[in-house]
Formats: structure tokens, C-alpha cells, sequence
């Protein structure tokens, strides 16, 4: 039987943002560091599924799941978003998160939009953040990028998506789903969408995951963003695997992160 401990609260952070938590503890998580998870452009916490309690019991580690500004119970946003989010996100308002809860070691684990993000912040708190692992993270617009939102665009206008998206989002749903299309197929957003210069800051251990079959990315995004961050960066593909790894091929995602982390002197 699983001894992690899970409860849900809200933090408060400037200008009366606040962001709902969720919680998984143990007694091997003591004194050790705290694996993050962040959620992609449309996710929330119920939305990584099963996957924290799998990744808290392959660990040892406790991990916290947060909801950005604009998702789940947080604190709602207003369109349009600024072409500079995933900074803001990442520079702003992911070191405050830390800083008030006061976890001064812990472990990013991004995917997707949460994967830049984590990144970023990465670079912002190199004294907090003792490494960084991503899924299907970007750090510039490609041509499959805007393809994939594109179909997706379509398929939201033309199949059950919102009604399925609806089950996380309720009436947050069509907000979440343009401050994701409209904001990525914004010409000044995705032309100046450039994070080289922050993942150029990251010192600490990173492991930069991809499917290799990713309907939204090229693997350019983890060979360039290795490249980027230099010999502490390692690449890892999952094989037959499209842009959600933790839920098509969870236990391949696990063991990889594990090793990493074991080789990192983390776990």
C-alpha cells in the first residue's frame, strides 16, 4: 500500500493571484528534494491522471501539482495573453510559487508548455532547482507546432474536443483553449519565441524527453535545447510515442527519469 499523503490547498502570490495545489507526501520524501510537476497549455492537475502517484511511489520523493494562473481553481486570466507568457510564467511567477512555500531544493518536471516553463525557471532559481526534466517542451515555434494547432483548431470546432476538454475545464473551457490557439498563432508571438538565452543560464542536470512520433514538435526542440544548455543536458526519445509520453508510455518516462535522477545523485 502506497504511504503518500495527498490534500489539496491555494497559496496566495502577489497582486492577489492565487494558485491551487495538490500535495503528495512521504516519509521518504524528507529532507530531499521536491519534484514539481507543470501542466501543459491545456492541462491541470486532474489531468496528469495517475501519473504523480506513479512517479511519487518510483522516486521516494514528495511532488507538488500546481495549476497556473488561468486553469483549474486558480486565479483566472483575461485575453489577450501577452506574447511573453511562458517568461512570465517561468521568471515570475513559478520562483514566487517556490519562494512562499519555501522549498528551497526541488526538481521541475515540465511537459509541453510546463516543460518551457520549467526551463525558464530553471535558469531563474539556479539555487533552488537541483535539475530539470521535460516532456515535448519548446523553446522556439517549428512548422509542426503550428500544423498541429492548426488541426487542433479544427478538430475543436468540428468534434466532441470541447465537451472532452469540458470535463476539466468547465466554463474556463473555450477561454483556456484560445489563450493556447490564438496566443501561439500570433505572428508577433511565435516569431519572437526564442528561449536559447535562458536555457543557456541552466547549470544543473537536465534530461530533455521528446515521442518520437511528437505531432507538435521536431526533435530539433530536444537536440537544439541540449546543444543550448551544454554537457550537463542529455536527450532521450521515446519510441512510438506522440506528444503526451506520461500518459501514452508512462513507465518508459518513469524509468528514464529515475535513472536520471539516480545518476544525478537525487534519489
Amino acid at each position: 500500500m502506497s504511504s503518500i499523503q495527498w490534500h489539496d490547498e491555494q497559496v496566495e502570490l502577489s497582486e492577489g493571484v492565487k494558485l491551487q495545489l495538490r500535495w503528495g507526501r512521504q516519509p521518504s520524501g524528507k529532507g530531499r528534494p521536491v519534484l514539481v510537476l507543470l501542466h501543459e497549455a491545456l492541462g491541470c492537475i486532474d489531468m496528469w491522471k495517475r501519473f504523480p502517484q506513479q512517479l511519487a511511489e518510483a522516486t521516494g520523493l514528495d511532488l507538488l501539482v500546481f495549476e497556473r494562473r488561468g486553469y483549474g481553481r486558480s486565479t483566472p486570466i483575461t485575453l489577450p495573453r501577452p506574447d511573453d507568457y511562458l517568461l512570465q510564467e517561468g521568471q515570475i511567477w513559478l520562483p514566487q510559487l517556490l519562494d512562499r512555500l519555501g522549498l528551497d531544493q526541488v526538481i521541475l518536471f515540465g511537459h509541453s508548455d510546463g516543460g518551457s516553463i520549467a526551463m525558464i525557471g530553471a535558469a531563474s532559481c539556479p539555487e533552488q532547482v537541483k535539475a530539470v526534466v521535460t516532456l515535448a517542451a519548446h523553446i522556439y515555434v517549428d512548422h509542426l507546432t503550428l500544423a498541429g494547432i492548426k488541426e487542433a483548431v479544427k478538430r475543436y470546432h468540428g468534434t466532441d474536443l470541447p465537451e472532452r476538454l469540458a470535463r476539466y475545464h468547465g466554463d474556463r473551457t473555450d477561454l483556456i483553449f484560445r489563450a493556447w490557439c490564438e496566443t501561439w498563432q500570433r505572428l508577433s508571438c511565435y516569431q519572437a519565441l526564442n528561449l536559447r538565452p535562458q536555457l543557456a543560464e541552466i547549470r544543473c542536470p537536465s534530461l530533455i524527453m521528446q515521442g518520437d512520433r511528437d505531432e507538435y514538435g521536431v526533435p530539433e526542440q530536444v537536440t537544439d535545447s541540449c546543444a543550448t544548455i551544454g554537457p550537463q543536458a542529455e536527450a532521450a526519445f521515446i519510441a512510438d510515442c506522440g506528444h503526451v509520453p506520461h500518459l501514452e508510455h508512462p513507465q518508459a518516462v518513469i524509468d528514464r527519469t529515475r535513472v536520471f535522477l539516480a545518476e544525478a545523485g537525487l534519489v
